[in-house]
Order: C-alpha cells, then sequence, then structure tokens
C-alpha cells in the first residue's frame, strides 16, 4: 500500500493543471509544458486543420494559404499550430524534418529570445515535396526589441504573403486586441487593402448575426480566420469522437494515475480520492459536464481549455489560500485535517484550525467546491449569538461559524474565480424549485420538497431520511451528524430559556445549512440545478439545427414586443428617459411587428453560441439576441407571471429593440399609412385620411 501512495502521480500532480502553473502554458513544440494530459484533444478545428495539411500539400491553390487562429490565451491556438505542422510534415514526406526544423527553430540557444516569425523553405525536407515557404507566427501580440509595434509587423507580414504568391503559406496565431490595434494602423495609414482584409477579418470572428464565412474568409479566398473562443469543448466533434471536456476529465480521473481508495495520507477521510471515486461513476460524469454545459448556456461563455483544466485541478487537487499550507500535497493537506479534526471530535478546546477541519473537508470535495457560495454576512451574527448562548466551547458550532466567516476574504483560484461565482450564482442547487424531483437512487424518486420539510423540523431527521439513500459521502453524513447533535442542544429547555430568540435563529440557520448541504450533493450528482428545465429547454433551441424550437420562441417574443395588435413608439420622449404622465403621453401606433428566426451564415463557420431573432421586417427590420434571461422570461411568462417582473435586463433588451425599430418605422411611408397617434388617456387617436387628418375615438371604425 505504501508503495501505492508513493508512485501515484495523481492528485498531486494535478496542481499543475492550473493555468497560473507550468502546466498552464503551452510553448510550441515544448512536450513538457501546457500539455497536463499528455495527449491532444480532437476539436472540429484540428479536423478542419488536418484536412487543410493534406490538402495544400497535394492541391496547391485550391485551399487558403493564409491561416489566422484568433483569440485569447488558454483556447488551445498553439496545440493547433504544432498539430498542423506534424500533419504538414507527413502530407509532404518530410519524414519529420520539418518539424525538427521549426523545434530548433522555435527553441533557440539559452539566453537568446524567441523569434516572433519562423520560415522554412519545404523544398529541401523531403524527395519530391512541393515548393512552400511555411511562416509561423506563434504569437503575434509577443515582439521581441519592438515593443509596441506588433499591429504594425502584423500589417507587413499579410501584405508580404499576399503578394508572394501561391508558393508561400503563413499560420499565425493572434488575439483580438492586436487585431484591432492593426485596422486602426491601417485606417490611420491608408493602407487600403490592409483595412479591407482586416475589417473582414473581424467581422468574420465576430458574433454578429451577419457574420460572414471564416473558411474560406468570404471576399478573400486565400485566407482562412478562425474564432477559437467560439466552439463549446462540451460539444461532440462534427466528425464524430467523444467531447473534448469529456476526454479532458476521463484523464484527469485514470484510476492508474491515483492511489488506490483509502490508501494515501488522508485515508478514508481525503476529499479529493473520494471525488475521484464517485466522478469516476457515468451518472455524476455526465452531471458535471451537464452542469458545466449549462453554465455556458446561460452565461454566453466558452469555457477554454486553460480553464478545464484548471477546474479539474481546483475541483481534483483543491486550492490552499493559506501560504503555510501551498507547499502540501493535496493527500497531505487532507491527513493534516484529519488529524486536527480529532482533537476537535475528541472535545477539545475551540480553535479555529481544529473545529473548521470538518467544514475544510467537505468543502474540498467537488460538489460543494463547485457550489461553494455561503452567506457573507453570517459568520459575525452567528458568532454574536452563540456567544449569547453560551455555545462558545462547541467546536460544531465555533467551527459553522469561523467557517462562515473565512468565506469572507478571496478563497477562490484567480484563473477561474469569476467562473465558479458565475457557475454559483445561475446553477446552485440549494435554490432549486422545491417541487423539482432527482432520481436519488435507481428506485428512489422524490421532490426535493421531502428534504426541505425534514431538515426544517431537525436535521437528524432529515439526516435519517437521506442517509438510507446512500447518496451523501463520508464526510457529509458526518458533519450532519454532528450539526445535528447542535441542533438537538439547542431544542434543550437549559439552552433555550436563557435566550430564545437567538436559540431559534442558530437552529433555523443550522438547520437551512445543513439541507443545502444535501441538496447540493444531490444537485451536483443528479444535474438537478437551479433552472434546469428551463436550460434544458434552451440548450436544445440553441443545438437546433432545424430552428422549430426557435421559431415557437419567436411567436412568444412577438407577443413581448408587440400590445394587442400594434407596434407602440412614444412621441413625448426618448430612449431612456422615463414615460410622462398617461394624460400628456402622445404614443404612434404602428400595425404589430413580426419576429422571425434569423438565419445566420453556418457554412464555413463555427457553431454560433447565440440564437438571433429577426424584429420587423424591410428596411425596418431589426435583428436582437435570444439571450437565456429573455428566453427564461419568455418561459416564465407562459407560467403566469406578470410582464411588470420581468429582470432589468430584460425590459432593457426590448426597450432597446423598440427604440431601434422606431426610427426607420417613423419614416416609412407604407408603415405609416396604417399608423394612429394616441393622445392622452381619453382614447382619442389621430389618423390620416385622403384629405388630411382626422380624431377618432378608439372602438369606432375608420
Amino acid at each position: 500500500m505504501t508503495g501505492e501512495t508513493m508512485v501515484a502521480p495523481f492528485p498531486a500532480q494535478l496542481l499543475n493543471w492550473a493555468g497560473n502553473r507550468s502546466g498552464g502554458v503551452r510553448r510550441l513544440f515544448d512536450a513538457g509544458s501546457g500539455r497536463p494530459g499528455q495527449t491532444v484533444f480532437e476539436t472540429n478545428l484540428l479536423h478542419r486543420l488536418e484536412g487543410w495539411a493534406r490538402s495544400i500539400a497535394s492541391e496547391p491553390g485550391c485551399v487558403p494559404r493564409i491561416l489566422m487562429l484568433v483569440g485569447g490565451p488558454g483556447n488551445g491556438k498553439t496545440e493547433a499550430i504544432e498539430s498542423t505542422v506534424g500533419w504538414l510534415d507527413a502530407a509532404l514526406g518530410a519524414d519529420g524534418k520539418l518539424a525538427a526544423k521549426l523545434r530548433k527553430s522555435f527553441f533557440p540557444p539559452e539566453g537568446t529570445a524567441v523569434p516572433r516569425l519562423v520560415r522554412v523553405d519545404t523544398t529541401s525536407l523531403g524527395a519530391g515535396a512541393r515548393q512552400l515557404g511555411l511562416s509561423i507566427v506563434q504569437d503575434a501580440s509577443a515582439v521581441v526589441g519592438a515593443a509596441g509595434k506588433q499591429a504594425q509587423l502584423l500589417l507587413e507580414e499579410l501584405e508580404a504573403v499576399q503578394a508572394a504568391g501561391p508558393d508561400e503559406a503563413y499560420l499565425c496565431c493572434v488575439n483580438r486586441g492586436v487585431l484591432d490595434d492593426a485596422l486602426i494602423e491601417a485606417i490611420d495609414n491608408d493602407r487600403e487593402g490592409s483595412r479591407r482584409l482586416l475589417e473582414a477579418v473581424t467581422r468574420a470572428v465576430s458574433l454578429a448575426p451577419d457574420a460572414p464565412s471564416c473558411w474560406p474568409l468570404a471576399g478573400f479566398p486565400e485566407v482562412a480566420v478562425w474564432p477559437m473562443d467560439a466552439e463549446s469543448l462540451l460539444l461532440s466533434p462534427l466528425a464524430g469522437g467523444e467531447e473534448p471536456a469529456r476526454s479532458l476529465l476521463r484523464t484527469a480521473l485514470d484510476d492508474k494515475k491515483w492511489p488506490v481508495s483509502g490508501s494515501c495520507a488522508g485515508g478514508a477521510s481525503c476529499p479529493f480520492c473520494g471525488s475521484r471515486e464517485r466522478l469516476a461513476r457515468e451518472r455524476e460524469e455526465r452531471s458535471l459536464l451537464q452542469i458545466l454545459r449549462w453554465f455556458e448556456v446561460a452565461s454566453g461563455k466558452r469555457w477554454s481549455f486553460r480553464d478545464l483544466f484548471s477546474l479539474a485541478s481546483y475541483l481534483l487537487a483543491g486550492h490552499r489560500v493559506s501560504p503555510r499550507e501551498a507547499g502540501l500535497e493535496p493527500c497531505e493537506w487532507a491527513r493534516k485535517l484529519v488529524g486536527l479534526d480529532e482533537i476537535a471530535r475528541r472535545g477539545g478546546k475551540p480553535s479555529k484550525e481544529q473545529s473548521t477541519a470538518i467544514f475544510q473537508l467537505v468543502a474540498s470535495q467537488y460538489q460543494h467546491a463547485l457550489f461553494h457560495r455561503w452567506e457573507r454576512d453570517a459568520g459575525p451574527m452567528l458568532l454574536r449569538e452563540i456567544k449569547e448562548l453560551e455555545l462558545d466551547d462547541d467546536n460544531t458550532a465555533m467551527g459553522l461559524q469561523w467557517f462562515l466567516s473565512s468565506r469572507r476574504t478571496a478563497y477562490l483560484p484567480t484563473m477561474i474565480g469569476s467562473a465558479l461565482e458565475g457557475v454559483a450564482e445561475l446553477l446552485d442547487p440549494a435554490l432549486t424549485d422545491p417541487d423539482t424531483e432527482v432520481q436519488a437512487t435507481k428506485s428512489t424518486r422524490f421532490a426535493l420538497r421531502e428534504i426541505d420539510v425534514r431538515f426544517s423540523r431537525s436535521v437528524l431527521e432529515g439526516l435519517d431520511y437521506v442517509r438510507k439513500l446512500q447518496v451523501l459521502s463520508r464526510l457529509e453524513v458526518d458533519l450532519i451528524g454532528r450539526l445535528a447533535k447542535l441542533d438537538a442542544a439547542l431544542s434543550v429547555g437549559g439552552v433555550r430559556r436563557k435566550r430564545p430568540t437567538s436559540a431559534t435563529n442558530v437552529q433555523r440557520f443550522v438547520r437551512d445549512f445543513a439541507c443545502r448541504l444535501v441538496r447540493r450533493a444531490l444537485g451536483a450528482r443528479t444535474a438537478a440545478v437551479l433552472d434546469a428545465p428551463i436550460l434544458q429547454d434552451f440548450q436544445r433551441v440553441l443545438e437546433d439545427t432545424a430552428g422549430d424550437d426557435l421559431f415557437d420562441v419567436a411567436q412568444e417574443v412577438e407577443q413581448l414586443l408587440n400590445r394587442n395588435q400594434d407596434f407602440e413608439i412614444s412621441l413625448t420622449t426618448t430612449f431612456g428617459q422615463p414615460l410622462p404622465p398617461m394624460i400628456r403621453r402622445a404614443t404612434l401606433a404602428v400595425p404589430s411587428r413580426s419576429v422571425q428566426p434569423l438565419d445566420a451564415e453556418k457554412a464555413g463557420r463555427p457553431a454560433s453560441p447565440i440564437c438571433f431573432l429577426m424584429v420587423g421586417d424591410g428596411r425596418s427590420g431589426q435583428p436582437i439576441a435570444l439571450t437565456y434571461d429573455l428566453f427564461k422570461a419568455v418561459k416564465e411568462l407562459e407560467k403566469g407571471m406578470s410582464v411588470a417582473s420581468l429582470p432589468r435586463t430584460v425590459l432593457a433588451l426590448l426597450d432597446t429593440t423598440r427604440a431601434r425599430l422606431s426610427g426607420p418605422i417613423v419614416r416609412d411611408k407604407l408603415v405609416l399609412d396604417r399608423a394612429r397617434i394616441r393622445i392622452g388617456s381619453s382614447g382619442t387617436s389621430v389618423v390620416q385620411r385622403r384629405s388630411g387628418f382626422a380624431i377618432r375615438k378608439e372602438g369606432e371604425g375608420r
């Protein structure tokens, strides 16, 4: 057993998967950097690049020869370049010489900077290889000895390769900031050809509803660009195969790299080995990936490779906040906390390290690391009432308040802190509708209300209900059992008689805390998260290639924008101003505006993370994004929610759309022929006649 513990690289090596460590930064042709999983995960772009390498080697002139991979760090641009070189080497019959020559160029002698651009003539590398000059820019934002000239150098390279002819190929990794700077440089210096090219590139890699083809670039058949941050790593590639995120997770969970269950330094109480054991099950793995995909769906953001590596490191190896613990390996850290908790268990005098140990161990399990949020201000309030009840000698009570107080300072890894906050805010199972049913086991299904009711009566009753289902970890059962004892102590007459209000407050909080722990444990295992049915419907709309679901949503949005059969435009205010009293309003009412799905360009483009709707038609038509907030509002209105209760983001989107439609409408004679102006609240309208204008009451015929 000891030998196995010593040689197992995980979870200790998972610490290096974090984006701020050595495993998080990929250097071109450096096999020891930035490839934590020691493998290349297949994506749609890699499949496209593999076909391009074969084609340009055998059919020059039939494929683009200028490739630009656009996006921020951590999206796999460097991996894509290196893989392409390997495929091109094989297609040219270079027998590894192309890759070897580039590797030597990108690894200069010590003390020498890595060059920005490296060019190789492939003619001399293989017998019968076609004449091809290959130029590679590994990072267009890095310039040695020419700081501030990235945009200028990019322009010069693009102009040179365009003028060189079909025997020159150019591969470039570039971020959007350098692209924008290069476009500004081209405009300022009247470089018309470069300006048109960069404008096309910028439009192609945007999320605009009318974004043109990327591969090849619309209007520039010799150029191909690809937005690296547009495609989801949680969806299978079009050519088939496993989702990149699933492959990455299974690499992190490889049991050959982990110690035998219960044999690590932390023993059976190690939260990291316990998380690996649970995530190795099909249901838990599927649920975690579904939760990550729903975060993409709800936020409109994408998990990059660096994000996913950092997340795997955080969930399976933890994050040490204290500098004193930074050097401890995960299982050693768990052993330290298990020892501290044993002192607290035996009734030692409460101290922050000992009393919070069990809470820290539970919080390090993947389900609670993912859904980590607790009330920031609960700790100080709880401490005051614990002291009033004279329970400051109770390890569980003091541990709870110390644990909650520790969450008032930064405790998340910087690399993915904002994403983790977003996951907790959008998907927390603790906030899921009580009527949501969960399939706890193969034979047991119940509504979350069953848990809420039992924990509201006592922690022990709630624990007895879920313990028999065996859905909680050993650590969770241990902690909730201690909370049950604290709950029972708060019901004793001697404690309650002193401070009944404080006893009730603390008891209510303890029960709520225990209930949230159980909800999050169940929710993470079964993907029973906040608004899961709505998220599932929205995901189906986004991934529906036929567009039938999007058409149904468009009809609902049409009812939101219009009032009865009219589309109304205020004539007494401008956008952003409050409406005047009803008696002073003048409103232009035109026939209702239709809302239809907008068919965006799909050929030669990655799947868009956003769907668009077209409001109106003709000159006055305007596209709007179907955001998650808007979709959720539509679904909740179907259930009877009042329009007045819509979120501010949705109201702002609708008001903006109305304002954008209003300008073209008031100038469209065909629309105005059937319009009328409502005056005040009297039901009086001004309508157009052949001989001029007339006044009529609402409800009267024309």
